[in-house]
């Protein structure tokens, strides 16, 4: 088992460049370095796993070829020995994963309430350490709401009557430009994946100022969610001026949880739910979806959004000879 230490999640190199003119896609700004762990955080193993499978395939054309898949796996996670959950995980930065999770389910309030974590994928467990135990584990983790998350998601009761508590910062010092979702966007667009080589999978970035603080990705938007939200908290770095990214739809799930970690402005490649809409409305959160290039819908929190509108293109006319 590999020895405990503090661990730092690696920041992707996103390709450097400055500010494009209006016509040009704009370049993605370099990212910025990850800061040192909180006082007092958590010791934490930094266990590696096989993240792709190659396997044999015949296509359409009956043609057998070697593919790469992702390789799914189940991680059981133990609170102060004893058994909590069991989560379905790519297996990228599992002790990030773990302390998000713990965070996001409202089971505890900061890194630094967790002495340990330990993983090991011999057994496929994740062995958790805390300083003083979780007040009311009982009563927290009674109710569990299934979601609609990727590898299915769990959601524990709690958690969801806790929105009416939850407080974004106000729109005149959380706002985004159309320019800087532009270099959100590209830099996504150019980030080197796992998905890229085997697809199956879904990718969350944290964002400041259009540069990348972090990039993961699982079999599920919630996990990946979840490894931003231990990262942040092993950090101490707060999301009130922070752009969250997923590929994933943007679920009530989604949304509560950026809320949970601070963030007031989320962008998606993919859509909006009801549920989701409604949530952020409450919320005075900003949701972009459908995004990629130049194109995007601002679903909620306009007052925001510093709109550069595009010019329409001319309608083309065709004449018949």
């Amino acid at each position: 088992m590999t020895p405990p230490v503090h661990s730092s999640a690696g920041t992707p190199s996103a390709a450097p460049g400055a500010q494009a003119p209006a016509d040009r896609e704009p370049a993605p700004a370099r990212p910025m370095p990850s800061p040192a762990p909180i006082p007092g955080a958590p010791r934490l193993t930094q266990a590696r796993c096989e993240l792709l499978r190659e396997i044999r395939i015949v296509d359409e054309h009956g043609e057998p070829r070697s593919i790469h898949i992702p390789a799914e796996r189940p991680l059981t996670v133990f609170v102060d020995k004893r058994e909590l959950v069991t989560l379905m995980t790519l297996g990228a930065m599992p002790e990030l994963l773990v302390l998000g999770y713990l965070a996001n389910q409202g089971l505890i309030e900061r890194a630094d309430e967790v002495e340990s974590i330990t993983v090991d994928w011999d057994v496929g467990a994740a062995a958790v350490k805390t300083h003083s135990g979780i007040t009311d584990l009982d009563r927290k983790t009674a109710t569990r709401v299934v979601t609609t998350g990727c590898g299915q998601g769990t959601v524990f009761g709690d958690v969801m009557s806790q929105l009416a508590t939850l407080r974004l910062p106000d729109a005149a010092v959380a706002r985004i430009s159309q320019s800087t979702l532009y270099r959100v966007l590209e830099t996504m667009r150019q980030q080197d994946s796992i998905h890229r080589k085997a697809g199956s999978v879904h990718g969350c970035a944290l964002f400041q100022q259009g540069r990348m603080l972090m990039f993961v990705e699982d079999v599920g938007r919630h996990n990946a969610i979840d490894t931003i939200t231990g990262w942040m908290a092993l950090h101490g770095v707060p999301g009130e001026d922070k752009v969250f990214y997923t590929t994933g739809r943007l679920t009530s799930e989604m949304v509560m949880k950026s809320a949970r970690i601070g963030v007031p402005i989320v962008v998606s490649r993919n859509g909006v739910t009801a549920m989701g809409h409604e949530m952020a409305e409450r919320l005075g959160m900003t949701l972009f979806g459908r995004a990629a290039n130049r194109h995007f819908l601002c679903y909620t929190g306009f007052e925001r959004f510093d709109a550069e509108p595009e010019p329409r293109r001319a309608a083309m006319r065709v004449v018949a000879g």
